[in-house]
Parts: structure tokens; C-alpha cells; sequence
């Protein structure tokens, strides 16, 4: 099918009317005819009926929809993009980050570039990280901010700084927190209240997937010192953990930047000893030089990073 053939096949599915969908595409209606008979001459089959009036999608254009709708979308990224780099010759950025960093991260970096450049535009995609890795090899993406340690094929990574993962609960405690009391008893509420019962901590511990970069490194430390506690809840994104503390579903151990950016009265923020510390990354592709619009953003991630590091100290 060529790119005319998906508008066509998009605008009748849209209006189930050759005369609407010739108007959409501001085209005449013999020449709307026209396009529709020629995909379907190319592609061998039908593509719609006509019941009652109205053209129905065939089942072979229903299995089609699918595909031709992500490459409909794909085109309108292509014209959003070549309209940005039409109209705003300040720049624009197509930038994907890990959840977790465009919560605490990001928003900052994003106003105190726009405050220096007024006409910088971005689209922001958040992503895990194989899908991050994926948007820059597929040029979705201009870069991408992660905690992804691992070099990929075509892309390069440099460090901006690190985070470390912190406890997060709503039970009033003072200190660092040892790995090992994770599987000890529990103390008292952050209201005051003592708990109730004799449950381990393990009993509420929420955690990343081991999947995720900061989930891993925990297991690692977790497996060196034989510790095994009981994981009640598992989630796939840090801000995630944080709400379902906040709700008094348990406790958490989740990276510093989102812990701090969802701190909520009653809820008690502790570092871990030893330190875990999660490095933060850039990606971009190899073979694209960077603009000063990229270099600029990324001095600013940096020293974000660092900035977000002495507030942790600050508070604990």
C-alpha cells in the first residue's frame, strides 16, 4: 500500500463515507474513488462493503487496521517533527527517560531550559528501559535518560551522576536502615501508634521487579548477605511504591529522586548501609553528533543529579 492508500483507507474507516473522506483529504470524490479502487487492485481484496448505506470494513481490512493505524501514527510524528523544525528554529527534543526520572528528574531540567531558550519544544515519552534502548535504534528518540548500566550496539552512554535507594514507610524510625532489619520486627507507626501483631517487616516490604535496574542491585545486596525477606508487594515502577505507602500498604525500598518528590506528612524517609547507589545515564546513537541544544541538556541533567544528591543529605 502506498502512504495516499492508508489516508484513504483511514478516512472511510473513519467516516464510512467516500464523500466524507474525499472532504477530509480535500480531495474530489472520483479521485477518492479512484485511490480506494487502486489499493484495493494492489492488495488483491476488498477493503470495504457497503451496508446500508455506509461502508463497513471487510475482515481483511479489520486485520489491517491495526498496522495501518501505528503507521498513521508514525506519519504524524514525521509531520509533527518536520513542523517543529519548521517553525521553531530554537530547537526541539525528543526525549525518553525512565518513569521514575521524569517524576523527580526531569520537570526542572525541562523549565530551566525552556526559561534560557523560549522556543525549545520537547516531546517526553517515559519508558522502561527496552523500550527506551529500542526508541533510539528505531529514531523515535533523540535521547534518553535511564538507569540502565548496559551498552547496546549503535548507542553510547555517559553518566550524569547516581541516586541510591532509600526505605520509604510511614512507621517513625531514626538512621540508616541495615538490610538485615528488613527481617526483623516491626517498630512503631509514624503516628505513634505501635503496630500491632508481630509481623516482620518482610510482611509489607514492597520492591521493584528484578527486572528493573534498582530492583536487581537490591537482590544482589540482598543475596551477598543471605538475606531472603518475605516481599509482599512488587512493583515496576518506583512512584508506584511510593503511592502504595502512602495508602499504608507497607514499606518500600525505591530510588532517592522519586522517594523525595513523593515524600507525604507521616511518611519517614531512611538511606540504607551499606549505600546502594543506582547510576544515572544518557543515551544517544553513535553516528549522531551532539547539538549544543543536546550538550546544554545534559550539563543541566548533571548537575540536577547532584543537586537532588545534597538535598538527600540535607534531609537525612
Amino acid at each position: 500500500m502506498r502512504l495516499r492508500h492508508i489516508e484513504i483507507f483511514e478516512a472511510i474507516r473513519r467516516t464510512g463515507s467516500l464523500t466524507e473522506a474525499a472532504a477530509a483529504l480535500h480531495i474530489s470524490q472520483p479521485a477518492a474513488s479512484k485511490l480506494l479502487a487502486h489499493a484495493e487492485s494492489q492488495l488483491g481484496f476488498k477493503l470495504f462493503d457497503r451496508v446500508k448505506g455506509r461502508l463497513v470494513a471487510t475482515r481483511e481490512a479489520e486485520i489491517l487496521t491495526p498496522e495501518i493505524a501505528r503507521l498513521s501514527q508514525d506519519l504524524s510524528s514525521v509531520r509533527r517533527l518536520a513542523s517543529n523544525l519548521r517553525d521553531r528554529p530554537n530547537g526541539h527534543l525528543r526525549l525518553g527517560c525512565a518513569p521514575a526520572l521524569g517524576l523527580g528528574l526531569l520537570p526542572g531540567v525541562v523549565r530551566d531550559s525552556r526559561d534560557a531558550q523560549p522556543g525549545i519544544t520537547f516531546d517526553i515519552h517515559t519508558h522502561h528501559s527496552a523500550e527506551l534502548v529500542q526508541g533510539l535504534l528505531t529514531r523515535e528518540l533523540d535521547l534518553a535518560i535511564t538507569f540502565d548500566t548496559n551498552d547496546y550496539p549503535g548507542l553510547t552512554r555517559m553518566g550524569l551522576g547516581h541516586t541510591e535507594l532509600v526505605h520509604l514507610s510511614r512507621r517513625a524510625a531514626q538512621g540508616p536502615l541495615r538490610l538485615s532489619e528488613l527481617s526483623e520486627a516491626r517498630g512503631v507507626e509514624a503516628s505513634g501508634a505501635v503496630a500491632s501483631g508481630s509481623p516482620t517487616a518482610g510482611d509489607t516490604l514492597i520492591v521493584l521487579d528484578a527486572s528493573d535496574a534498582s530492583g536487581a542491585l537490591l537482590q544482589l545486596a540482598l543475596d551477598a548477605q543471605g538475606l531472603a525477606p518475605q516481599v509482599a508487594i512488587q512493583v515496576q515502577t518506583h512512584y508506584v511504591a511510593c503511592a502504595l505507602v502512602d495508602a499504608g500498604c507497607g514499606d518500600a525500598i525505591v530510588d532517592a529522586i522519586t522517594a523525595q518528590a513523593m515524600l507525604r506528612p507521616g511518611m519517614t524517609l531512611r538511606r540504607l548501609e551499606p549505600a546502594l547507589r543506582v547510576p544515572i545515564s544518557i543515551m544517544t546513537r553513535n553516528q549522531d553528533p551532539l547539538s549544543a541544544l543536546h550538550r546544554d541538556l545534559i550539563e543541566r541533567l548533571r548537575a540536577a543529579c547532584a543537586a537532588l544528591l545534597e538535598g538527600l543529605d540535607a534531609r537525612v
